[in-house]
């Protein structure tokens, strides 16, 4: 009896021990024992993604953004849009930011060169100037030497700033010296004057025109080809490394072109 009770005791015990190899593993936070989730689906994490961008992509990102959190369930995108220069002052400052996009090489280079950037940064767009004037355009601008005209009032960025910069390199190549009211500290700021009529014209991107075609007109002039300025993006070191270069790859992919082409950016050259 003695035997048996033995080995029924040891029957019990193996078929306990197959069982439970039959059952899938619960384990949870070990990445060994789950498949890696399909590309696009959010398997690099959950929270709050910041994305520090140049003032002019504030459409674009902004819908990019919601196209993202639906792509990664869990996700955050939060966005702080401002003149390039200025981000890059926050960001070797000491601000926190996953993502940078610059509307220009140089500012890009200021943020490496600071040691805040990850890797290599990639350029996404292109774009370039045209001139916002009121509604009907009263003044009846036509091309960029017309800034100077008397009685007129101009606003353009500030040198530092790259629609400032670019607006340097059309001086520089037509002989023309505009002498602007205010430098702003972003693009958007130099709109914002002209639909509220502060300014008779601004120099903005042919962007920021299009997606204000319900406040202002946009004149084009053939100049601006001269000055066309690249945006580059880039992971910023310390943030969520992972989940920022999924965000890049979103920019750079299909999801990018398309709704980045929709306001006038370029393709990346």
């Amino acid at each position: 009896m003695k035997k048996l009770a033995l080995a029924v005791a040891a029957v019990a015990l193996f078929a306990g021990a197959c069982s439970s190899s039959d059952q899938p593993s619960t384990q949870t936070g070990g990445s060994s024992a789950s498949a890696p989730a399909p590309k696009g689906s959010g398997d690099a994490g959950t929270g709050t993604l910041t994305v520090f961008a140049a003032a002019s992509l504030t459409e674009s990102f902004t819908a990019l953004g919601k196209e993202f959190e639906a792509a990664h369930p869990g996700v955050t995108v939060k966005f702080s849009f401002a003149g390039s220069s200025g981000l890059v002052q926050q960001l070797t400052n000491g601000a926190k930011a996953d993502v940078f996009a610059s509307a220009d090489q140089a500012n890009m280079d200021k943020a490496v060169q600071g040691g805040v950037i990850d890797g290599q940064p990639t350029v996404f767009a292109t774009n370039k100037l045209a001139i916002a004037v009121a509604k009907g355009n009263p003044k009846g601008i036509k091309s960029f030497a017309d800034l100077n005209k008397a009685g007129l009032t101009v606003v353009t960025c500030a040198p530092q700033v790259p629609c400032g910069s670019a607006t340097k390199k059309v001086e520089t190549a037509t002989g023309v010296t505009l002498k602007p009211k205010s430098e702003e500290q972003d693009v958007k700021q130099v709109l914002n004057k002209v639909a509220t009529g502060d300014a008779d014209a601004g120099l903005v991107y042919v962007t920021d025109a299009t997606s204000a075609a319900d406040k202002v007109d946009k004149v084009d002039f053939p100049e601006a080809s001269g000055a066309i300025n690249n945006y580059p993006i880039a992971v910023v070191k310390g943030g969520q490394t992972a989940l920022a270069k999924e965000f890049d790859e979103f920019v750079l992919g299909n999801e990018g072109k398309t709704e980045l082409s929709k306001v006038g950016f370029g393709p990346a050259q």
